[in-house]
């Protein structure tokens, strides 16, 4: 029976639980013996709350023996990203630099998680501050696809997207700058959604790209993700990005999540497939034709300005980061070099020692699109180009309720196979960067398996605040074709 239940999602777990046909202790368990079986070699988490998760889910189960009334994802196990704080267990953010750093507060996302009695049973690896597309550039290790061990899950939540695919958690949370939730869901064949930029609090994220970061679930389908945007979502006042006022009453995701959008009409932008590989291609298409079979109608749609989106956004994001990540100076609080000799060194060293070659790079080519003389012709150019995007993305959704693309050119490539090649790296988020730069929500939905067993990925992109219709458009894909809830070839082997 409680294989069974570990095969459920979080919204069937939670009732069951509630409704004491299995307890907390015995899921959290199970998914601890899971951590404790593949983690090893998947390296999905940095840190794992084996007694304290034990010890909440202990609290849970007694909570309902008294009858009283616990939260919508009572006694689930969840994971987090390493980049999201919390007053237990470090957050590291794949780096060494904060290797021991321990944050004082909580992020708001994680308070709401623990209102909603959930179990957090641990922080997952990540590309280092989030910046990659492989989970490689971790100063603890990249992490492996759990599909295929040899090749990357993604990122820069992989850890997440691994932690989920894996059974090793019910669901998790990522961050999403560029592609960093939705492109390691498809490479892993869950669900991964990016809201729009402002409807979930960025409190306690520690920032890569501030105009850019967006927290956000991955989870086994389509109606976990509504759920866990029940529990996250809203405004918080004390995260000065999020979204106050009409904007900020969030619906019921799952109020009408099974109701079809009626009269869809489904956005495809004129060339997108064009650089995808074959598999790609056929599995959008196949899409395509199932929309058609559900009564959609395909609009195409003319958007020149998303052929400049990855240089955009390369400007727009190291420039945020390198103005973000100067205070990691070894002076403030992480790592500080023991070989310093005087203060510049202690600047010099900790920051060279501390933090690796792709953050730097991002860093070095931030600086640089900031300095005299370079500020207008990169990054203020950048600014109006991101602004050109926003507004022919917004006059394609007068045309259309969303918009269907990959989430990437390729499945999930081999370990290794980007690490010597980053501008490789970068093209790779030219499907998922749009959204970003737009700020608008997006999704993404196990969408078939290329010819080596690879899970694919398909993207739905809708206009801003519009996550209520964006998931009853992916819960239509997801009941016609029953791709989501596999549970990975490879994990066995």
């Amino acid at each position: 029976m409680l294989d069974a239940l570990l095969q459920m999602d979080c919204l069937d777990l939670a009732q069951a639980i509630k409704a004491g046909r299995v307890t907390s202790l015995e899921v959290t368990r199970a998914t601890l013996d899971a951590i404790d079986r593949y983690n090893p070699t998947i390296n999905a988490y940095l840190t794992v709350f084996h007694e304290l998760s034990l010890d909440r889910a202990r609290d849970v189960d007694r909570r309902i023996e008294a009858g009283q009334r616990l939260g919508p994802l009572a006694g689930v196990p969840i994971a987090i990203k390493d980049n999201i704080c919390t007053t237990f267990g470090p957050t590291t953010c794949g780096s060494r630099i904060l290797a021991n750093f321990r944050s004082p507060y909580n992020a708001t996302v994680v308070d709401r998680l623990l209102a909603a009695d959930a179990v957090i049973v641990g922080k997952t690896n990540m590309d280092e501050f989030a910046m990659g597309s492989t989970t490689e550039n971790s100063a603890f290790g990249p992490t492996r696809n759990p599909w295929d061990r040899d090749r990357a899950p993604g990122g820069s939540s992989g850890g997440s997207a691994a932690a989920v695919a894996a059974r090793m958690c019910f669901a998790a949370l990522g961050s999403d700058t560029g592609g960093s939730i939705r492109q390691p869901a498809g490479f892993c064949g869950v669900v991964g959604l990016k809201p729009t930029y402002g409807r979930v609090s960025r409190y306690g994220l520690v920032a890569y790209g501030s105009s850019l970061d967006q927290i956000g679930p991955l989870a086994r389908s389509v109606r976990d993700c509504g759920l866990l945007m029940n529990v996250i979502a809203g405004h918080d006042p004390r995260d000065s990005t999020s979204v106050p006022g009409a904007f900020a009453e969030v619906e019921d995701m799952l109020e009408q999540l099974d109701t079809p959008v009626s009269g869809l009409r489904i956005g495809i932008v004129k060339g997108a497939l064009d650089g995808a590989d074959i598999p790609v291609q056929r599995s959008v298409a196949q899409a395509i034709d199932v929309y058609r079979d559900l009564g959609g109608q395909v609009v195409e749609l003319q958007i020149p300005a998303l052929d400049y989106a990855v240089a955009t956004y390369y400007i727009i994001a190291t420039a945020e980061a390198s103005s973000n990540l100067a205070r990691y100076d070894g002076v403030h609080y992480g790592y500080r070099s023991p070989h310093a000799r005087d203060c510049l060194e202690v600047y010099t060293r900790s920051r060279a020692e501390g933090l690796g070659k792709e953050v730097k790079r991002r860093i070095m080519l931030g600086t640089y699109a900031l300095s005299s003389g370079y500020y207008d012709a990169y990054y203020l150019k950048a600014l109006k180009v991101r602004n050109v995007i926003r507004q022919q993305l917004s006059a394609a959704f007068e045309q259309c309720d969303c918009i269907l693309m990959p989430i990437a050119p390729t499945t999930a490539f081999r370990l290794g196979q980007m690490v010597a090649d980053p501008l490789q790296m970068y093209l790779a988020d030219v499907y998922t960067i749009p959204a970003n730069l737009a700020g608008i929500p997006a999704i993404s939905v196990p969408a078939g398996l290329d010819e080596h067993g690879l899970p694919i990925g398909l993207q739905i992109m809708a206009p801003a605040f519009c996550e209520g219709r964006l998931l009853r458009i992916a819960r239509m894909f997801e009941a016609a074709t029953g791709w989501t809830g596999l549970v990975p070839t490879g994990l066995e082997s």
